[in-house]
């Protein structure tokens, strides 16, 4: 099987959309992703971690970067297509019709 990287990204930093949200639906929001975790089994290699202020660097220099990438997992498939499939249900996707989820075949990436 081949490794994938998931990149979740949103219209706004993870901060900015916790610090005015509903506790409830901040908790029914991470449950569904635990529930998608669970859901994943052995296709979930690593499921990540929140991601914060995020670096743009060039030959030029650095600044801020202009995608708020909010989260990253690693998951284990057969082929894009699986893993496409894979994530097709995630609920990074109910968030917002905003929010998008990108992924990358890992270059060696298998085991």
């Amino acid at each position: 099987m081949k490794k994938y990287l998931v990149l979740y990204h949103m219209p706004m930093s993870f901060a900015e959309m916790a610090k005015d949200a509903d506790p409830a639906a901040m908790k029914a929001g991470m449950e569904a992703w635990m529930a998608w975790f669970q859901r994943s089994g052995d296709h979930l290699v690593d499921m990540g971690t929140p991601l914060a202020g995020g670096r743009r660097l060039t030959a030029l220099g650095n600044s801020p970067s202009t995608r708020n990438v909010v989260c990253y997992s690693i998951v284990r498939a057969e082929s894009m297509e699986a893993a496409e499939a894979l994530l097709a249900d995630h609920p990074h996707l109910a968030w917002s019709p905003d929010c998008e989820i990108e992924v990358h075949e890992m270059a060696g990436g298998s085991g």
